[in-house]
């Protein structure tokens, strides 16, 4: 694609979404998605990269910008919970308790649109992904724009997510138009994403909202079998293709601890002596056990959510540090770990060692 003249703008911090909406980055920002530009905003999982959900056009370019497959689709976000109405045509009970539970928030709802969505939005299919981010500047920027924004993560198909303006500046400057730097973002890991067309809830992709939570909030939520074997047509983003992935080959090693970091010491060392520039994703416990070129705590393993806040930093270091062959711990599949082992088996691109 023809490079374009990209704008960095830095919005204060501490600001509540009707104060932002007064500033003059916000404002031009809108203006940019209204005129069908390409604007990078901060969420409370990570950047997203954004255009009017309306405009085949304008989205097309989200696709051209990340060199994103035309069937994996997008999730459309929304600045009030109001707007859901105009988009979807049916709001079964169980979507109005997430609504209600998790709204705003880390969690996007698939529902049958009304057919006023561009099609390249939801790769054709009958549904679409939409959810109502709570970080403020995101709902600063949706209000002042009026329509749904389609915003699939602020980053080159493939790469780790961004979750911080640094991210999204590296893998799309000259692809964007404006770039809204709110900061680092909160959660980390991209948004859960469940299936409510039915009439159990089904759960498509893991994130910031827990299946413990979703449970808690709506009773029993099955789980997708595409999360354990991919499907030739993916209902949700995520689903489909090598996802937040490091330049490097990766591998996850699995089993129980003591035997995990034994097998990545045995396994680094073998590397090294053959001549690989060798990195350890690991926690902070852990990170005193390992001698490697790059040994990264990606977080604590006492605080999931400290390691799901670090995992894209993490494996974005990696490529700084010209890192070609990393050796991941695992984590216990529950909680938000469940989310961040997703993430990590994407990243490994599924090559997992087990012990």
């Amino acid at each position: 694609m023809e490079s374009r003249v990209s704008r960095w703008w830095k919005v204060p911090a501490g600001m509540e979404p009707d104060e932002l909406k007064n500033r003059e980055e916000v404002i031009r920002a809108a203006d940019c998605l209204r005129q069908g530009g390409l604007v990078a905003f901060p969420t409370e999982t990570v950047y997203g990269l954004g255009a009017i959900a309306t405009s085949e056009q304008a989205v097309a370019q989200i696709f051209a910008a990340k060199g994103r497959p035309s069937d994996n689709p997008l999730i459309i976000h929304i600045g009030d919970k109001d707007q859901l109405s105009h988009w979807v045509s049916e709001l079964p009970d169980v979507a109005g308790k997430l609504v209600r539970s998790f709204w705003p928030g880390p969690l996007t709802l698939v529902l049958p649109h009304q057919g006023n969505i561009a099609a390249n939005v939801t790769a054709g299919l009958d549904t679409v992904a939409v959810r109502m981010p709570s970080h403020p500047v995101a709902l600063a920027l949706l209000q002042l724009a009026g329509e749904p924004v389609a915003a699939p993560s602020a980053n080159r198909s493939g790469r780790p997510s961004p979750t911080e303006a640094a991210h999204v500046w590296h893998d799309l400057a000259g692809r964007l138009d404006i770039l809204l730097d709110g900061g680092e973002t909160g959660v980390g890991v991209e948004s859960t994403v469940v299936d409510v067309t039915g009439e159990i809830p089904v759960l498509l992709r893991p994130g910031g909202i827990t299946v413990e939570a979703l449970t808690r909030a709506v009773g029993h939520v099955e789980i997708d079998a595409g999360l354990k074997q991919e499907e030739s047509v993916p209902r949700s983003p995520g689903m489909k293709y090598r996802h937040y992935a490091p330049q490097a080959e990766m591998w996850l090693v699995e089993g129980q601890e003591e035997h995990v970091l034994a097998r990545i010491r045995e396994l680094g060392a073998d590397a090294m002596r053959r001549g690989r520039k060798v990195g350890i994703l690991t926690t902070e416990e852990h990170a005193d056990k390992f001698h490697a070129d790059v040994v990264i705590p990606c977080g604590r393993r006492s605080d999931p959510l400290s390691v799901a806040r670090g995992l894209y930093q993490a494996l974005r270091t990696f490529d700084a540090r010209g890192v070609d062959f990393i050796l991941a711990e695992a984590f216990p599949e529950k909680g938000i770990f469940y989310s961040v082992m997703n993430r990590l088996r994407k990243a490994a691109d599924g090559k997992v060692i087990r012990v």
